[in-house]
């Protein structure tokens, strides 16, 4: 696995689920996904293809109009969707954002703010807040709830190019740290194959799905991103090749 870090028990399972918008189209169909505690699995996908339909589903926000889903029994997940948009009307610091609704002490709220880079936000209104602070905000409070699941929509949009890596970097600790399942959607496919242990492929139905390696040989992954594909499946090709080349482990014959 990508972070050392060995899968447990099932934590969340989606089986042959279906979702119908309201006009009858399928916006899900026959997708099965499973999330064991220790790995991180990522959804990838098309714009318009399913991937926010698949986690709300997961979480059982949007019901399913086929399939099953099951969740370990007393599950803890902390959620943070793709899109929040705190009303400016209403005045509420970041630091009184985190602590509704939680048991968090002011220490434990820096603590997660720093965690997350955003320890200079506390006093600041969420609505000022940039796209890529309120993403840092939401993560810190998701980190509060000390959950078995992580789930992220997007954890880096808004967030500047620099930021990304810190932010996966901190989801990886974190699972590393806790031991937690994490499931999020990402449009870095860099990413997803540098830093996750399964992959979920949804264009409405599920593509392709496994290992890293196993997504990057797919056809279905090829068709699906193009040169983007071709451009992450050579940087991980060289990458293997580089670590377990021949030329790296003199102990290897060459016959």
């Amino acid at each position: 696995m990508a972070g050392g870090s060995v899968a447990g028990e099932p934590l969340l399972r989606l089986e042959d689920a279906g979702v119908r918008a309201d006009g009858g189209r399928w916006l899900i169909r026959h997708v099965t996904l499973q999330v064991r505690r220790g790995e991180i699995v990522t959804i990838i996908g098309p714009n318009g293809g399913g991937k926010t339909t698949t986690v709300r589903a997961a979480l059982g926000i949007v019901p399913l109009s086929e399939g099953r889903l099951w969740r370990a029994p007393g599950l803890r997940i902390a959620y943070t969707p793709q899109k929040v948009a705190p009303d400016s009307i209403l005045p509420l610091s970041v630091r009184r954002f985190l602590e509704l609704g939680t048991a968090a002490t002011s220490a434990d709220v820096m603590a997660a703010l720093e965690r997350t880079g955003a320890a200079g936000l506390a006093a600041q209104q969420l609505s000022a807040l940039s796209s890529g602070e309120l993403q840092r905000v939401l993560i810190a409070r998701a980190l509060l709830r000390r959950p078995d699941l992580l789930v992220l929509d997007e954890p880096v949009q808004g967030v500047d190019f620099a930021g990304e890596g810190a932010i996966y970097d901190l989801i990886r600790g974190f699972r590393d740290e806790t031991g937690c399942g994490v499931l999020l959607v990402s449009h870095d496919l860099h990413f997803v194959m540098a830093g996750t242990d399964k992959v979920v492929c949804i264009n409405v139905h599920v593509c392709c799905a496994g290992t890293p390696e196993a997504v990057c040989e797919s056809p279905a992954y090829a068709d699906l991103f193009g040169d983007q594909a071709a451009s992450v499946h050579a940087a991980y090709r060289h990458h293997h090749d580089h670590v377990h080349g021949l030329a790296e482990d003199p102990g290897r014959r060459k016959d």
